[in-house]
């Protein structure tokens, strides 16, 4: 019978209405709470309550197999001796996958795998469903009918239903015999990813954001359940009326984009669909949990950026909705030594994680340019973008290694691999302690040239580390970093004592303030994305500085404030033409103009960035007081690269004939017009890069905190009288666009330089 027969009126009968499903539930709960639950009465259930012949489960055991533990329809001496390896079959590549399998016509199959002593030669259609908990596939369910026909969504939501429902229960089973342990949740597990904040962490996992094993799974009080939604929603919006209540007056995110976000977040269709699945017999938390997974799983599939912001602001409701049903544990009062593992973080949450002691963390949504990623760098917390899967596949307190180096995650790293990081950490500190060696002495070259070695920071914190390193400055102080960990923009009098405090902690060193870069990946608290394809190259930065110039002009007349008569130098970011830097300078001394006391000195420099500005030069030099070129901007635009895309982000290289070009180039125009030009960004923090860049004639260089030490071990012990020479003639080698990289390393150490 062709599938579409399910059409006829007797294939109507055979398809499960909605009161099938609570009655399904209904019994399911009636054996839970009768504690003599066995896995064969859920496979009578699955095969009573969806009206199928027959229905099949397996459990994980050992060794990646799958035991048939329980069947209805089919020959049960088979249980406990039919197995089937991890992606053997129908059931075991369900297993494999996670996916669910719905075929009319399971034994024409492929995949399909005979096992004559299961009876199952007269069953035709079938529908397989993965029982997954917190990553862990435990098992398989299935349902089986004699005639050819695809299951009905209804009935593949029904089963779907119950295998959450199996998980559960499969999970807190204890030391049973019921193939709790999952697949290989014993054995290593390697997640690659990209480095956000470089350095090593040995610790025991703590992932946060999965939710934990659910006490009540079902209900027969639809109603209580229903109450405590609407007590848990009630609880949310406090707390969104908490957020809103923190964004101050005239800052960049006002009531409306959270009122916004509110409704989004609490939208009448999935909040309905777990209204549904209450009066369908779930408790309010299976229920939440349920139609989370789901949203989860269309999340993953999902291109576009901007509906996947809008589905996050859908699953961040789900967290607190959990939290509240008691579904999801708050965060621990202390984590000292943890390794942190979450599926998204911001900073105001990393400043918090860090205040409870983690050693590093691992993000699987997440970018090198992102601020949670610059926060991480700041505070020398090493810190990892991993692989999605990562955090339902922890468990809390498994030993792991992060790796923020190598771009690894280990779980329950083999003895060997710890001994192996462990001389590797040891190294690090005999490292750390030669590196001290250099923090007193001047950063100047064998044959003489002085180099300005300067700080990129953005909290009040990391003036510290102005004395550990010797630092001679600050060359990027990132305004927009307070704003975002503090979840709005304070207002002028905030922002000048933070200016303020920051000169003060300075002690005479020069601080070059640049104004709020937001936008892009650096959204205020409540901010939602204007739904840009390319946001990076869309409305941010200066654009939105003076597209909305009353908060420009607040935080211009904050910095002159702050200084109180002392030197300032303002820069502003993402300049794209002469025009706007001249507007935006204006600005700047329309405000100086009405301060007193007036700054000693006043300078206003921009970031070179945009590739347009190469172009304009002459009338650029002619308005700048410095320039600072913002490597990670530049490289992005100059190849037309997101450096968000982890498959591009080793794509092009600093040290490549275009950039180098352009670099050796803007020296000469700077030096003809005495405009003073520093690099500022990631690759300033290279040390072989830095090497290059002092080559060529650059010798204020600003990188974090982390960077200063290693770039001046090289640049004190390096000649460059030697290098130049060498330096032009591998750049005439890779003429055509090559890196000259490795050659450069090459040479580097043949001279005992420390690279």
């Amino acid at each position: 019978m062709p599938p579409e027969a399910e059409n006829t009126p007797k294939r109507r009968k055979r398809k499960p209405k909605l009161g099938d499903t609570r009655h399904l539930f209904a019994a399911l709960r009636e054996h839970l709470a009768s504690g003599t639950a066995s896995l064969a009465d859920f496979a009578k259930l699955v095969a009573e309550g969806l009206a199928t012949d027959a229905s099949v489960i397996y459990v994980a055991r050992a060794g990646e197999q799958l035991e048939l533990a329980a069947t209805q329809g089919l020959n049960v001496q088979a249980v406990g001796h039919t197995r089937l390896r991890v992606g053997e079959g129908i059931v075991g590549m369900v297993a494999a996958s996670g996916d669910i399998m719905n075929l009319a016509d399971a034994q024409n199959h492929p995949l399909y795998a005979y096992r004559a002593e299961i009876g199952e030669e007269n069953m035709a259609s079938m529908l397989a469903v993965p029982v997954k908990r917190a990553g862990r596939t435990l098992g398989v369910i299935g349902a089986m009918s004699r005639e050819p026909r695809v299951y009905a969504p209804l009935e593949v939501e029904a089963l779907a239903t119950v295998a959450m429902l199996l998980a559960e229960i499969l999970a807190k089973a204890g030391a049973t015999n019921m193939g709790e342990e999952g697949f290989s949740e014993t054995l290593p597990r390697r997640y690659p990813g990209h480095v956000l904040s470089a350095g090593i962490a040995r610790g025991k996992i703590l992932p946060y954001g999965a939710t934990a094993p659910i006490a009540r799974l079902l209900t027969d009080d639809p109603e209580t359940e229903l109450k405590r939604l609407d007590i848990a929603v009630e609880e949310a919006n406090k707390s969104l009326d908490g957020l809103m209540a923190g964004i101050l007056p005239g800052g960049n995110a006002p009531r409306d984009v959270l009122e916004a976000y509110r409704m989004v977040a609490q939208s009448s269709g999935w909040l309905s669909q777990v209204r549904d699945a209450i009066n369908d017999g779930l408790t309010a938390e299976t229920a939440v949990d349920k139609v989370a997974r789901n949203l989860r799983e269309r999340m993953r599939r999902i291109a576009d950026p901007y509906l996947r912001e809008r589905l996050a602001d859908i699953e961040d409701m789900v967290g607190r909705l959990m939290v509240a049903l008691g579904g999801m544990a708050p965060k621990p009062e202390r984590a000292d030594g943890y390794i942190l593992l979450v599926r998204r973080l911001g900073p105001a949450d990393l400043l918090d994680w860090h205040s409870r002691g983690i050693a590093g963390v691992a993000i699987e949504e997440a970018s090198p340019s992102g601020h949670a990623a610059i926060l991480a760098r700041a505070l020398g917390l090493p810190a990892l973008q991993v692989d999605r899967g990562a955090v339902e596949a922890a468990q809390e307190d498994d030993p792991a290694l992060l790796d923020a180096e190598g771009g690894t995650l280990i779980l329950r790293p083999e003895p060997e691999v710890l001994q192996v990081y462990d001389r590797a950490l040891e190294a690090r500190s005999v490292r750390a302690a030669a590196l001290a060696a250099y923090r007193d002495l001047p950063a100047v070259t064998k044959d003489g040239t002085e180099i300005c070695l300067m700080l990129n920071v953005g909290l009040a914190m990391e003036l510290d580390q102005l004395e550990k390193t010797g630092a001679d400055g600050i060359g990027l102080y990132r305004t927009e970093i307070a704003a975002l960990a503090a979840g709005g923009i304070p207002d002028v009098a905030g922002q000048a004592a933070e200016y303020g405090r920051v000169l003060d902690r300075a002690n005479g060193k020069k601080v070059q303030f640049r104004t709020l870069d937001l936008g892009a990946d650096k959204l205020l608290p409540g901010e939602t994305s204007m739904g840009e394809e390319n946001p990076a190259m869309g409305w941010r930065s200066l654009r939105v500085a003076l597209d909305r110039p009353a908060i420009l002009r607040r935080q211009l007349r904050a910095l002159l404030l702050g200084a109180q008569g002392r030197p300032l130098s303002v820069m502003f970011p993402m300049v794209a033409t002469v025009e706007e830097f001249r507007t935006a300078r204006d600005l700047l001394e329309a405000e100086a103009a009405r301060i007193r006391p007036a700054p000693e000195r006043l300078e206003a420099g921009t970031m070179l960035e945009v590739p347009s500005l190469l172009f304009q030069l002459p009338g650029l030099l002619a308005e700048a007081d410095f320039i600072s070129v913002g490597t990670n901007d530049l490289m992005q635009f100059l190849f037309a690269a997101d450096r968000g895309t982890p498959a591009l982000s080793d794509r092009y290289d600093t040290l490549s004939a275009p950039v180098l070009e352009l670099l050796e180039k803007l020296v000469t125009c700077c030096q003809e017009a005495g405009v003073p030009l520093s690099v500022c960004g990631e690759a300033a923090g290279r040390p072989l890069d830095a090497l290059a860049f002092a080559a060529l004639g650059i010798t204020t260089l600003s990188m974090s905190g982390n960077a200063i030490l290693p770039v001046k071990a090289v640049l004190v012990e390096a000649d460059l009288t030697k290098l130049r020479p060498v330096l032009r003639e591998l750049r005439r080698a890779g003429a055509a666009g090559g890196s000259i990289r490795e050659p450069l390393a090459v040479w580097a150490r043949e001279h005992n330089l420390a690279i």
